[in-house]
């Protein structure tokens, strides 16, 4: 071709070398939209001070526009441009898993647009661990709001074949920073009430933030039975990312079963003729060909890691069903369990 140089593909994967992280920050000044891979799910991201940009993201995901952006900073230097009033325990917080998949829900700086806090008074804010979003954040040395890289209410993306497979030419790039190391979203902290309060689950548990604190924070549900005892006491927790009843959730109708019934209702559904994909510790019965039996890791970490890889194949395998073992009783599987009641409630739409 003669005369200039061949535009590249939009929805294009690059490696993140420095030539393509820097175009990436380019895109990102430029009002569009690229895909960023973080230690907990890849991001579409968007400069959180360009309002136009901000709706991108919500166009291409197809997210209501009064759910609020984790906006992502390059480093604790930039929290005090983002957020006001700052308590001490929140500054502790992040000076103790930052870079990390904690976010702090603060009261938010005036210069932070409606767009990325939903119009509400507080915002989230989180620095990410990843080397690629990191560099990326450096280089564009601002905010990126980057909520997961998928379809509203859809399995988040954990590698960025799968942003490519969910948003394609939406996206002006996808940097491939590899398979994300945590593989669910980050822990949600609010701090712009009376009482710290994580109102989403996430790698980083209660008790890690009790021993940076000196007090254990409240779960969203205790607060609920608080507040109805005392409705007087607090205003409503702040609207935050995947915190709806339906999330996360695969077109195959997906189904949580015990244990001990696991085995039986595969059998009873594929003996009534449907075609039955599992997720499971237990191990299959051999001779049971009608089902797709795909085995966990019974280790919390590991699990969480693989889990929307495994929601993915499991959706692509053109199943009638999907059955999932029930995760155990057990703080440190808090946050799976949270992911897949919403994946099993807004599944199979």
């Amino acid at each position: 071709m003669s005369g200039g140089t061949r535009a590249k593909p939009r929805g294009r994967i690059e490696l993140p070398t420095l030539v393509a992280i820097h175009e990436a920050a380019d895109l990102l000044r430029a009002g569009d939209i690229v895909g960023m891979p973080t230690e907990t799910v890849y991001g579409l991201a968007a400069d959180a001070l360009d309002a136009d940009a901000v709706r991108r993201i919500f166009a291409a995901k197809g997210r209501p526009a009064d759910h609020p952006l984790i906006v992502h900073l390059p480093g604790v230097q930039h929290l005090a441009r983002w957020a006001t009033d700052i308590p001490g325990d929140a500054l502790a917080l992040a000076r103790a898993f930052w870079p990390g998949p904690l976010t702090l829900i603060l009261k938010r700086d005036p210069a932070v647009p409606d767009e990325v806090t939903g119009g509400q008074d507080t915002v989230g804010l989180r620095v990410p661990s990843h080397p690629v979003a990191l560099a990326l954040l450096q280089v564009f040395d601002s905010g990126i709001a980057a909520p997961s890289a998928n379809r509203f209410g859809r399995i988040s993306p954990t590698t960025a074949a799968h942003v490519q497979e969910e948003l394609g030419d939406k996206v002006a790039m996808v940097l491939d920073g590899g398979p994300c190391e945590v593989g669910i979203e980050s822990t949600i902290i609010d701090f712009s009430r009376d009482v710290p309060e994580i109102l989403r689950p996430g790698a980083i548990a209660p008790d890690d933030i009790a021993r940076i604190i000196g007090r254990r924070p409240r779960l969203r549900g205790e607060a609920a039975i608080e507040l109805a005892a005392a409705p007087a006491a607090e205003t409503p927790a702040p609207r935050v990312s995947g915190a709806l009843a339906a999330h996360y959730a695969p077109r195959t109708p997906l189904r949580l079963v015990e244990g001990e019934r696991l085995a039986e209702e595969a059998a009873l559904l594929a003996g009534e003729g449907s075609r039955v994909a599992v997720l499971a510790h237990r191990a299959p019965d051999p001779h049971d060909s009608r089902l797709i039996w795909q085995p966990a890791p019974a280790d919390a970490t590991a699990y969480a890691r693989e889990l929307y890889a495994s929601l993915r194949a499991l959706d692509a395998l053109d199943a009638d069903f999907i059955l999932i073992e029930t995760p155990p009783a057990d703080p440190r599987w808090r946050a799976i369990t949270d992911r897949l009641g919403r994946a099993a409630t807004g599944s199979g739409g």
